[in-house]
């Protein structure tokens, strides 16, 4: 059973090291030898696990540097290492983290998986939770309801040799088992038990949220509902259990924990990694998370007669031997909605998850040349070269808000790019101004 030992947090693109020169820096986290050995194999393995790290030089010692992921990297020797995003990080050290923390959980509700997430939860901010315990924690106390609505029980068919008749007598394994012992019965019955797939399954997932959390409250609680499920096997077959599960109207307050359970026993996030050592990592890529969270608010605000698209994919950038090649997919765009004919392309969105310098124009704010060869050719392709295009950044304290006047493409103006601020932290109401492209499709403030 692996057990955490050491935990240590980060921001994205942060470093880890070890040994003296590790723990001398002020930029530098410092984990086991053992941690940084294991986290480095990975670094250098060909397979997905190198993904979210790189082997990079900083202040002559070799160090490992976090990718654009934030979540939970576990390694066997019990080290656990936070990754936080990097939009608070310039705020004092306590504060940045749990600004980040908080930023991270409420953006991650807007992806289906973890939409039972309860960000409101006074609790959260009051006792500063690492990530990994704030999901343990919403999974328990999700099951903590679920025992006190009570579990629901089964008919399971059994078979036994017992000294009194009820079901049905099953004569061939009577007269096998009894043909002395005439005084017993071999007999098939049903049970009416707790043991049925839906509560294996979550069973199954407080045995191994037990193995990971270091919250003293967080263990007296599993321990205390591990109780109520004492006499339930846990899944032996995990898949087949979660294939085999109905839950009718009756059973809605189980949605819940069996999401959670769904989202411990088969991986928290798209990324999931887990090795021989049994030590695996929780991972969220912060591009797609950040694209969802803009859809998902821009969805809410689109006006009558307009609907917001994402993952447009039928543009291509060129055309060769009659074959389309490159396929073009922003990963937003609004069209205005028409009865009784084809959805016209009005504007198209896209979400970069990049810290830029809104006055920093010498060095053109931080934005990416190939950014905008991409929306140049969204523009041509989706907009037939005219109307406007929107890159959205994450709000922070170097970019506040959009940058004064927009970008354009030719000199009659027809293509214009606009950069604007998307706010992503906690308590924020109007989290995207686009009154300054003054279009009719989308309210004023998001």
């Amino acid at each position: 059973m692996l057990l955490v030992k050491e935990q240590k947090t980060v921001f994205e693109f942060g470093y880890l090291g070890c040994g003296e020169k590790a723990k001398s820096s002020n930029v530098i986290e410092e984990i086991s030898k053992s941690a940084y050995q294991y986290l480095k194999n990975l670094c250098l393995c060909d397979e997905s696990e190198s993904r979210f790290l790189r082997i990079r030089q900083l202040d002559s010692c070799e160090v490992l540097q976090v990718k654009n992921y934030a979540g939970v990297i576990f390694t066997p020797d019990g080290t656990q290492v936070e990754v936080l995003p990097k939009v608070a990080k310039h705020q004092s050290k306590e504060e940045g983290k749990q600004a980040s923390r908080d930023s991270l959980l409420m953006m991650l509700k807007a992806l289906k998986q973890f939409r039972h997430l309860q960000t409101q939860n006074a609790n959260l901010s009051k006792n500063k939770m690492p990530l990994l315990e704030v999901f343990i924690s919403q999974f328990l106390g999700a099951v903590n309801t679920l025992v006190k609505r009570g579990l629901r029980s089964d008919y399971k068919r059994k078979e036994d040799n017992v000294g009194f008749l009820k079901g049905k007598l099953l004569l061939g394994k009577q007269i096998q088992h009894n043909f002395i012992n005439k005084h017993k019965f071999y007999i098939e019955y049903d049970e009416y038990l707790h043991d049925r797939p839906v509560n294996r399954l979550v069973h199954s997932a407080l045995k191994k949220v037990s193995k990971y959390s270091r919250s003293a409250n967080n263990q007296k609680m599993t321990q205390e509902l591990l109780f109520a499920f004492a006499e339930i096997p846990e899944s032996k077959n995990i898949k087949q259990d979660f294939s085999s599960i109905k839950l009718d109207r009756a059973m809605n307050y189980y949605e819940s924990p069996l999401a959670w359970a769904r989202l411990i026993l088969e991986g928290f996030s798209p990324l999931t990694m887990q090795g021989k050592n049994k030590a695996f990592s929780l991972l969220f890529p912060m591009e797609a998370v950040f694209e969802s969270f803009v859809a998902s608010t821009l969805k809410k605000q689109m006006m009558d007669g307009f609907n917001l698209k994402t993952q447009a994919s039928s543009e291509y950038l060129v055309i060769h031997k009659d074959k389309d090649l490159f396929q073009l997919k922003p990963d937003l765009m609004i069209q205005s909605i028409k009865a009784g004919r084809k959805n016209d392309n009005v504007c198209v969105l896209d979400t970069k998850w990049k810290m830029i310098n809104e006055n920093d124009s010498k060095n053109k704010y931080g934005l990416s040349q190939s950014d905008f060869y991409q929306m140049f050719a969204y523009g041509h392709k989706y907009l037939n070269g005219e109307g406007n295009l929107i890159l959205i950044y994450p709000k922070h304290e170097d970019f506040e808000n959009p940058i004064e006047k927009s970008f354009y493409f030719d000199n009659e103006e027809k293509l214009r790019l606009w950069i604007a601020p998307f706010d992503v932290s906690k308590t924020c109401q109007n989290r995207i101004d686009l009154s300054h492209i003054d279009e009719k499709w989308i309210t004023t403030r998001c």
